[in-house]
């Protein structure tokens, strides 16, 4: 990666007290690595664990920003609050769990190095990651009908839509009107990309899946509501 090229890593951020600093020192160093110039937005979604305690001891940390929300707000809000604050050319979305491995930005950024790609998506489900731990039956069926469905409206071939690893191209993403405050901002931002003619890549990741006794919050909610954003931003403006 060209050294004056500025990376935005956005880590959304709700009551993960247990491994956000284990994440950040981890995208530290994978972004050290890297050799390029970047910057880091934790957006605090109002967490009420230790959280917020444990975020301010970073508060003066180099190329760190925090962003702290007054409310509860949700994934796509966070994302929307970190794009607005954010400087880099190429924009990152990292979860703040240990769900997935920063060592696999080089993978992620090399489309943008060798193509002219506008996003990146990290894919669960390609081969080729160093790892993936094994998947809820349900989780997996239901990710593979909302990628087929999104599939069809857009006419892309993702294996992965719902990835939590995607990197955008900056200017490509503020010619988005971002809505969604849940994680319906995933099949949002794949139609809306795709409605722009973005061009699309994917590559394999790594996944460490966490169960939900291990803190995971997405729900089957989540999957209905992933579904009515597909329909509704694939048929509306």
């Amino acid at each position: 990666m060209e050294k004056n090229i500025k990376i935005t890593v956005l880590i959304p951020c709700y009551n993960e007290g247990k491994t956000i600093e284990k994440v950040l020192t981890d995208v530290k160093k994978s972004l050290d690595q890297i050799k390029c110039l970047y910057e880091i937005i934790i957006i605090n979604d109002c967490s009420s664990d230790n959280t917020e305690n444990i975020l301010k001891k970073y508060e003066l940390s180099k190329h760190l920003k925090i962003i702290h929300h007054n409310k509860n707000m949700g994934k796509g809000a966070a994302v929307r609050s970190g794009i607005s604050a954010s400087k880099g050319e190429l924009i990152i979305i990292q979860d703040a769990d240990l769900e997935y491995n920063p060592r696999d930005y080089k993978k992620l950024l090399i489309p943008f190095e060798e193509t002219d790609a506008d996003v990146v998506y990290g894919s669960r489900f390609i081969g080729g990651g160093n790892y993936v731990r094994i998947h809820f039956f349900w989780h997996f069926l239901a990710n593979k009908i909302l990628t087929f469905i999104c599939n069809f409206f857009t006419n892309l071939n993702l294996t992965d839509m719902e990835t939590g690893y995607k990197v955008f191209k900056r200017n490509i993403l503020l010619k988005l009107d971002l809505k969604e405050n849940s994680f319906g901002i995933e099949p949002e931002l794949t139609i809306k990309l795709s409605k722009k003619n973005a061009k699309f890549f994917e590559v394999p990741i790594s996944y460490n899946g966490r169960s939900y006794a291990e803190g995971k919050k997405i729900t089957i909610k989540d999957a209905f509501r992933a579904l009515f954003c597909i329909f509704r931003y694939s048929i509306f403006k």
